[in-house]
């Protein structure tokens, strides 16, 4: 445990994001499931990715929409979360624009667009590897009580 995590009074709003995050990735048995790898978490944003395997793939031998929506969920997850308070999802959408292929790394970045009280909104965007995107998501958050890092601001 780092020096950071033992006061966690004394966090910068950054290593408290990095600290929820690593105590929502200790409980999240989707990472190693889908291989979703958490790249970054700062307050209100995230980015995660993974790259399409074959059984992720549908009848049209593409990227089941499924497994893009869990992509942008966690990015969502992980952004909505970066407070160290507690939260869930209560509605999201999502619009396909483009398919994601076999064997391509598809990267989802959330950024917070509103917070207030107990909700927020959160907007994510799956891109391919070539940059373009392939989903838009849209995520509404509710937290729910608990903290990652105890004695923490949040």
């Amino acid at each position: 445990m780092s020096a950071a995590a033992t006061d966690a009074g004394a966090m910068s709003a950054d290593e408290l994001a990095a600290a929820s995050a690593e105590g929502m990735r200790a409980g999240d048995s989707a990472l190693a499931f889908f291989g979703i790898s958490v790249d970054a978490v700062k307050p209100g944003r995230a980015a995660v990715s993974m790259t399409v395997r074959a059984e992720m793939t549908n009848g049209h031998a593409i990227c089941h929409g499924g497994v893009i929506f869990t992509l942008a969920d966690t990015a969502f997850a992980y952004a909505c979360n970066s407070y160290n308070q507690r939260a869930v999802a209560f509605h999201c959408a999502v619009t396909f624009m483009r398919p994601g292929k076999l064997g391509e790394r598809l990267v989802a970045e959330a950024v917070e667009r509103h917070r207030e009280g107990r909700s927020g909104i959160y907007d994510v965007v799956v891109r391919n590897g070539e940059g373009e995107a392939i989903a838009e998501f849209r995520g509404h958050s509710r937290t729910i009580g608990g903290q990652y890092v105890a004695d923490a601001k949040g």
